[in-house]
């Protein structure tokens, strides 16, 4: 099953002028996020993004930047383990 966090929260970026295609981050990625086309990694969507930080560790040509284990998507999976509320901070605007 693949979980869809919170809409338009996640860190994850790439600078496709710096992307290779070598599609690394495609098979490291455990929400699919990734899709190669045109030798060029490609977002398929945002949303499935943990940011668990796989992709950006393993792209050689440093395309990707996310700021691992932080934000909304971190706060979800910390909820759900521990059985409470997710908090991320975004009620003091630390979100941006």
């Amino acid at each position: 099953m693949i979980f869809k966090y919170l809409k338009d929260v996640s860190t994850l970026t790439i600078d496709p002028s710096r992307c290779g295609g070598c599609g690394v981050c495609a098979e490291v990625c455990p929400h699919f996020v990734f899709r190669i086309q045109g030798h060029k990694a490609h977002i398929t969507d945002l949303d499935l993004c943990m940011e668990c930080g796989a992709c950006a560790k393993n792209c050689a040509a440093g395309a990707l930047t996310v700021r691992a284990g932080v934000g909304c998507a971190a706060a979800i999976i910390h909820g759900k383990l521990r059985g409470t509320e997710p908090s991320c901070g975004c009620s003091q605007g630390e979100c941006a």
